[in-house]
């Protein structure tokens, strides 16, 4: 089985690698580039907020929202810690679920005849009207936030996985069984290193959804959240706070896609897959 392990592990030619884009050059530029984009984005917002005289209550400057930031900071943290941990186990379990659908999506024809179409009817309908749904049968605590969650995030890490699966070359394929491997060293060798980077595209994807899933759950029941911080921010016209709030969850957000993606890193390694 030792070609088979190998079929995914040919390192990269010196010429396949983009010139500039290799070592600590590419490394400095991913970093610097976003961050000048930031800090033009930001110089900008707060010339044109004293330019044209915006009063706070519509646009409050990014001074202003720093303000704000540093004053409710303690604040902010304890509503974080309930908005991210709910984001974060909404989406292991989205995630587990996800990929078991995939698996099953891709290696089942009449289950992903029978089971597909649905999945796309339920995706097409707005998943805010379906929120009510979940506090009518799960109640106003965590569970139906949770449960909200998953459900409008499994559902891009299935198909990813299922389009994984099934893209692996043929040619691959049929070498595995020249070589007499079973169906599951066909599964662990070839099909789901080759998956690896759709899978984690959608993973990436879930991450997005799964915030987005508790901050519509947390609008509509919680006491408690970086969601429920902003309406109660609102109610009082307080918008540098909803931007503080707002700043707070994109970091959140931003370690765990960063986590997803070191992640992703550490699983192609250990598969000998090229990042």
């Amino acid at each position: 089985m030792e070609g088979v392990k190998n079929l995914v592990g040919v390192e990269p030619t010196a010429a396949s690698i983009p010139k500039g884009a290799t070592g600590l050059h590419h490394t400095v530029r991913a970093i610097v580039l976003p961050l000048v984009a930031v800090i033009v984005g930001l110089v900008v917002w707060q010339a044109a907020v004293r330019l044209f005289a915006i009063s706070p209550t519509i646009l409050p400057a990014p001074t202003e929202v720093y303000k704000a930031l540093v004053q409710t900071f303690p604040l902010l943290m304890d509503n974080a810690v309930q908005t991210g941990s709910e984001a974060v186990l909404g989406l292991i379990v989205a995630s587990v679920l996800g990929l078991a659908i995939g698996i099953a999506l891709a290696f089942s024809e009449p289950l992903r005849t029978a089971m597909y179409p649905n999945m796309v009817f339920f995706q097409l309908i707005p998943k805010v009207a379906l929120a009510p749904l979940f506090i009518v049968w799960l109640g106003i605590g965590t569970s139906s936030r949770l449960a909200f969650t998953v459900f409008i995030t499994f559902f891009p890490i299935a198909i990813s996985t299922q389009i994984g699966l099934m893209l692996v070359d043929p040619n691959y394929i049929r070498l595995c069984r020249g070589l007499t491997a079973s169906e599951w060293q066909t599964f662990v060798h070839v099909r789901m290193p080759f998956a690896m980077p759709s899978i984690f595209t959608g993973l990436k994807v879930g991450v997005t959804m799964a915030f987005v899933g508790v901050i519509v759950g947390e609008f509509i029941t919680s006491q408690a959240g970086l969601g429920y911080l902003i309406l109660f921010a609102m109610a009082r016209v307080e918008t540098a706070v909803i931007f503080a709030a707002i700043t707070v969850l994109c970091v959140i957000g931003l370690a765990v896609y960063g986590a997803v993606a070191l992640l992703e890193r550490v699983v192609q390694r250990f598969w000998g897959v090229p990042c």
